[in-house]
């Protein structure tokens, strides 16, 4: 996806100085920033959450991954 944003003028030298260092593009180093920032942030929020909120997104989880065009017929669904 491309998006245009707007970029500290003072952000800009050391983007190119470690892409310098980096011996890569200044694109991917950000790439690279926005990547971990946003690993480092679900890391936090998952740690802030209760075990009952955990349990609701492990669930909601599994759900997405399920079939949705698969059927059960109430009997089944019931059986013990």
């Amino acid at each position: 996806m491309r998006k245009i944003i707007d970029v500290d003028d003072q952000i800009i030298p050391k983007l190119k100085l470690l892409a310098a260092v980096e011996n890569s593009s200044v694109k991917k180093v950000m790439e690279n920033a926005i990547s971990w920032y946003v690993k480092h942030r679900q890391k936090e929020q998952l740690s802030e959450m209760s075990l009952e909120q955990k349990e609701d997104l492990g669930l909601l989880l599994l759900m997405q991954q399920a079939n949705a065009t698969t059927i059960v017929s109430e009997d089944e669904l019931f059986k013990s």
